[in-house]
């Protein structure tokens, strides 16, 4: 039985080390993750979950996690922007108000799938152009769901969160240590040898 890991995400793997989960591969899922025309952003976010759950290849004993995680404000998507001016535009609608972040997870062992959608708040402060130009000039933006990173510098831009942290970054660890449970695979054994 080996563990694999359908992310390319360094996040994720850090979140994993410290649940003293180390992957034997990593397997990050080529899927199409274009939104369905009017598709709500949980029931995206945790189809695309399953989709890449269900791409990663494996033995039949193997167990597999993937992950996704969505930017949510009210109904629109907010996915990684395309570009600078996009990041901005995300940002700049996130300044001063609450959104969602929402991370679905799934477990697969054989044809059995576990799923879990992890939904947060989070509010944004305020952001004068001073801060938004210099948080774009970091580049901290690129490949984050929303156009930002809450465990890097964009942390200075929250003030308030309800819900998940781990989530939030990309791996919300008690649900995830839940599914790798229900799967049969064993927490912190790197951590204790």
């Amino acid at each position: 039985m080996a563990f694999i890991l359908g992310s390319g995400s360094p996040r994720r793997l850090e979140l994993l080390a410290q649940l003293g989960v180390t992957p034997d591969a990593v397997r990050p899922p080529d899927i199409d993750e274009t939104p369905h025309k009017g598709e709500l952003p949980r029931d995206y976010c945790a189809r695309v979950t399953r989709e890449k759950v269900q791409a990663v290849p494996a033995r039949a004993d193997d167990v597999v996690l993937c992950a996704d995680t969505t930017v949510a404000m009210g109904r629109r998507i907010m996915g990684k922007p395309a570009d600078a001016g996009e990041a901005a535009e995300f940002l700049l609608a996130l300044s001063g108000r609450r959104h969602r972040v929402i991370t679905s997870v799934a477990v697969r062992r054989g044809e059995r799938v576990w799923q879990k959608d992890v939904v947060s708040q989070v509010k944004m402060k305020r952001l004068s152009d001073e801060e938004l130009n210099a948080y774009l000039a970091s580049d901290d933006w690129q490949g984050k769901a929303g156009g930002y990173a809450i465990q890097g510098p964009a942390g200075a831009l929250i003030p308030w969160i309800n819900g998940s942290f781990t989530g939030i970054v990309g791996l919300p660890l008690c649900e995830t240590a839940h599914l790798l449970q229900a799967a049969g695979w064993p927490l912190y054994k790197e951590a204790a040898a």
